[in-house]
């Protein structure tokens, strides 16, 4: 036996070792992709029909063997349409040179900089509102693409301003009643028509609270409020809402959001 390991260890070449690293590393990206987005659950369902498939292959069930047989006979395809979204996003950022092969992520200065100041625009967009009473719906994108929440929008490519973003939420302007959404640091379109959650919230709780729920229920995005009834600013994440907070509450939430640590994102690789 060891000498059978030791003649596959002397056979590996230089080719083996860098087909196994492409392979590696193409899995561990596939696997950032996926992680904390809706297309993790579509993931676990395949690998939960590829073991049933392999359950009713080795005890030899012909009609279930048959059914899954055509199944999987069209996997490709199958997995083409489901992560249609996921995978545009993958190229995209990979015609962006944004794809970094790299263990962690991290932003250079420049890069930094240019967020903290679309974080402070957000922040004084937000709190001029709250004052004169303006309700506004703010969506910052996170890795789950927002395709096709855009797609019921006005398309804008207009930089994160605090005049910009206070003129699209003006009451007779014809975009303010929809939500802005932030995409890799621009303020990509506006008008966009968010689903509302179907759990019981407070009465308190608008449209507007209701539908960046709703969204922070199935994206991975960061919704910002504005009350126009009460002028609070709330932010809704991961199906939960956080309201009345401070310009300082605000402004670290979104950093959190924007610029995580370098501790998160090692964490997010575990």
């Amino acid at each position: 036996m060891h000498e059978n390991v030791w003649k596959l260890l002397t056979s590996i070449g230089w080719n083996d070792v860098l087909d196994i690293l492409i392979i590696a590393v193409a899995i561990f990206y596939i696997i950032r992709l996926f992680k904390k987005t809706r297309a993790v659950h579509l993931l676990r369902g395949i690998i939960f029909l590829t073991l049933i498939y392999f359950i009713v292959t080795v005890f030899d069930f012909p009609t279930s063997s048959f059914v899954f047989g055509k199944l999987f006979s069209n996997i490709v395809i199958v997995i083409v349409l489901l992560f249609q979204p996921e995978i545009r996003h993958a190229i995209e950022e990979f015609g962006k040179g944004r794809l970094r092969f790299l263990l962690f992520k991290r932003q250079n200065s420049s890069e930094k900089e240019r967020i903290a100041a679309d974080i402070s625009a957000i922040v004084n967009a937000c709190i001029n509102m709250s004052e004169k009473h303006v309700g506004a719906l703010i969506v910052l994108e996170g890795r789950t693409p927002l395709g096709e929440i855009i797609s019921t929008g006005s398309h804008v490519d207009a930089a994160v301003t605090s005049p910009v973003i206070e003129n699209i939420f003006f009451p007779k302007a014809p975009l303010h009643d929809g939500a802005m959404i932030i995409r890799d640091g621009r303020i990509d379109s506006a008008g966009c028509i968010l689903p509302l959650t179907g759990k019981s919230v407070g009465l308190e709780l608008g449209t507007r609270h209701r539908a960046a729920i709703g969204l922070s229920e199935s994206y991975d995005s960061l919704c910002v409020i504005v009350s126009e009834e009460t002028g609070a600013i709330s932010i809704a994440r991961s199906g939960e809402v956080r309201r009345d907070l401070s310009s300082a509450e605000l402004a670290d939430e979104l950093t959190a959001f924007l610029l995580p640590s370098d501790k998160s994102d090692e964490e997010e690789l575990i």
